[in-house]
Parts: structure tokens; C-alpha cells; sequence
């Protein structure tokens, strides 16, 4: 993305860890930290394993 190159849009997040805390949103894509005070989570992200 030409110029765009180089730069750190994510960084660690302080709650879950993940190097998914976007920089300029200061909004967690992972975990939802600074968005929201809960967690993160949707219904299609845990689907079980069938046997």
C-alpha cells in the first residue's frame, strides 16, 4: 500500500495480550478493550467440534 508500508497500526493489547489494539481507534479488534467493558465475543466464534 505504497506509503502505508512500515507503520504499526496494531499493538499489544493490555488486556488480552493479542497484538491486536489499533493505534489511532485505541479499540481492540480481539478483545473489544476500549470500546466496551465486556469482553469481546460472538456466537460463530466458538462452534463445536462434531463427533
Amino acid at each position: 500500500m505504497g506509503k502505508h508500508s512500515g507503520k504499526k497500526t496494531h499493538i499489544a493489547c493490555r488486556r488480552c495480550g493479542k497484538i491486536t489494539y489499533h493505534k489511532s481507534h485505541k479499540v481492540c479488534s480481539s478483545c473489544g478493550y476500549g470500546q466496551t467493558a465486556k469482553m469481546r465475543s460472538f456466537s460463530w466464534q466458538n462452534q463445536r467440534k462434531k463427533v
